[in-house]
């Protein structure tokens, strides 16, 4: 099974080594403008491979995505010094306007699974250029919040002396500030988070809960400033979303994905649980969420709503 990787920068070549080593698909192919660039990872991440799993990595072009399963786009620019998000976001969509029918063309068949930040917005306009040349909702979907959700469980996790493997519970929305914790549905063991922690003898005050919802929501943060970016983490939850792609596995993640409404808001792209396969995003499921959660929930998506006006993407 083949995966392409459009994009080779620190998310990109992060992505293609955790594919690597969990042993993810047969083939990854990394395409990037800076064609050294993706020739120098592909070389590197081959002379890890008699240490990982037997599969072949190499550089390429566009031409080499063809029959690929999944194709993972990690491609865009950064923001300059004193440039405006609108700015920032009008370029990262001429890159997109080449970069996706580009990338169709010779993988008419692919999932595609955007990374580039911001993911929201950038999944909704990769989904409308898809949709341009035929290719049907849910074959495009981002990262969302997979990687917000997995910080939630692992504090929770580590808090109540539990494997986050058993911490249930989902950070829905935006991929940014204004994403949604869901507190009220957390379950561990499938106990409640409140009935566990009162059996176990847990603290969960509000000031607890006010420290974990900011190291969510603030976690890429502190990274960045301590070593100037992330990428261990997404490249991680990459790899997870694109092995749920490939064998298709029916997992059900908080990835982000063109929706008629949420919460009120019409048309909008944001993270939600999902079902994913082979196909790309089969379900989402509505949450029973709060009523404070709820209106969380609408501020969130109205956030993604006005950059998408602002871009000129109305209803």
């Amino acid at each position: 099974m083949k995966v392409g990787i459009v994009g080779s920068g620190l998310v990109g070549a992060t992505a293609a080594y955790a594919l690597m080593m969990r042993g993810v698909g047969r083939e990854i192919v990394l395409v990037d403008k800076n064609e050294a660039r993706a020739i120098a990872e592909a070389d590197d991440l081959r002379h890890a491979v008699p240490f990982a799993h037997p599969l072949e990595v190499r550089a390429g072009n566009y031409t080499d995505l063809a029959s690929c399963r999944a194709v993972v786009l990690c491609a865009g620019v950064g923001q300059k010094p004193g440039e405006s998000r609108l700015q920032l976001l009008r370029r990262n969509e001429t890159v997109f306007r080449e970069v996706v029918p580009s990338v169709l063309k010779y993988a008419p068949e692919a999932v595609i699974v955007v990374a580039t930040n911001p993911v929201d917005v950038m999944t909704h306009l990769a989904a409308r250029f898809a949709a341009e040349v035929g290719v049907p909702a849910g074959r495009v979907f981002g990262s969302g919040t997979t990687l917000d959700t997995a910080r939630f469980r692992t504090l929770l996790g580590t808090h109540c002396g539990v494997d986050p493997q058993h911490v249930h519970g989902y950070v829905i929305g935006e991929h940014g500030d204004s994403e949604v914790l869901t507190w009220s549905l957390v379950s561990v063991s499938g106990m409640p988070l409140e009935a566990f922690a009162q059996m176990r003898g847990v603290e969960l005050s509000e000031a607890l809960r006010q420290e974990i919802d900011e190291k969510v929501r603030r976690a890429a943060n502190s990274i960045i400033v301590g070593k100037c970016a992330t990428y261990y983490g997404i490249g991680c939850a990459l790899a997870r979303i694109v092995d749920a792609v490939l064998h298709d596995q029916r997992s059900i993640l908080t990835v982000c994905a063109p929706t008629p409404a949420v919460a009120g808001v019409k048309d909008v792209t944001v993270a939600l649980p999902r079902l994913v396969g082979g196909s790309g995003v089969i379900e989402t499921f509505p949450l029973p969420l709060s009523e404070t959660e709820h209106t969380q929930l609408r501020v969130s998506a109205g956030v993604i709503r006005q950059a998408l006006d602002e871009l000129g993407l109305n209803n």
